[in-house]
């Protein structure tokens, strides 16, 4: 499995690891990340998060290949659901189309030299886990025919190894020296953001979701307003903090 680390510039250095490989729902996920990686300018907003994500989708993979899921089926329906919906957006915005409102700001300010690389590792992961984890749910309860509760337990794991690797990002792509620099405007934008709290906001929102899916003209209102909020947050994530050259 290749791991991937990040320096303040948002640049890539490469690391391996050789370990026994199994084929897993996810592959073709990975795949498609990876393809993205090689595409993409180093530096670019939607870049710097693939790479966070492609670290992620990649660690879920292997816990699917070692059977680390209560449901390793559940758990590969949800996440290949849930990347799928990243992966839709960024096909819109190469293709011209309007991305979901969560995902726009990331596409508009991709190119932005006074936004940081952790905003847009930030932004993404707000985009993704707000908006997309919600409708993942609700889409795989539909796909396995199962309540909300019956993913619960792995929608935690996926949930676990998420927050484990927002700390690293945070430790890779935090500007420096001093990570605790008061007066440095990331270090408030940080402390107003968090990714336990929006994953359980997730949760919450797929569950009423869920309960108004006999409802569709109120549910598609909901998700709306979801969408809107949600790229909100993102918009105010991707607020410049340096000046360009």
């Amino acid at each position: 499995m290749t791991q991937t680390a990040w320096t303040g510039t948002g640049h890539p250095a490469r690391h391996s690891t050789h370990t026994h490989r199994f084929a897993t729902p996810l592959d073709p996920v990975v795949r498609r990340m990876r393809a993205l990686r090689a595409d993409l300018p180093a530096r670019d907003g939607v870049a710097v998060f693939n790479r966070v994500y492609l670290t992620v989708t990649e660690e879920i993979s292997r816990l699917l290949a070692h059977d680390h899921f209560t449901d390793p089926r559940a758990a590969a329906t949800l996440d290949v659901l849930f990347a799928g919906r990243y992966l839709a957006a960024v096909e819109s915005s190469s293709l011209g189309r309007r991305p979901p409102d969560c995902w726009r700001p990331l596409f508009q300010y991709r190119r932005h030299r006074g936004v940081r690389p952790l905003q847009f590792a930030l932004a993404g992961i707000n985009a993704h886990i707000g908006h997309d984890l919600t409708l993942a749910v609700v889409d795989s309860c539909r796909a396995l025919d199962c309540e909300p509760a019956l993913l619960e337990r792995d929608f935690d794991r996926i949930g676990d190894t998420l927050v484990l690797l927002e700390e690293r990002i945070r430790e890779e792509l935090m500007p420096g020296p001093d990570l605790f620099e008061v007066a440095d405007p990331m270090t408030h934008l940080l402390a107003s953001w968090s990714l336990d709290r929006a994953r359980d906001a997730s949760w919450s929102a797929a569950k009423v979701l869920w309960q108004l899916r006999e409802l569709p003209s109120l549910a598609q209102e909901f998700t709306d307003r979801l969408d809107a909020g949600v790229g909100l947050v993102t918009r105010c994530l991707l607020t410049p903090l340096s000046v360009p050259d």
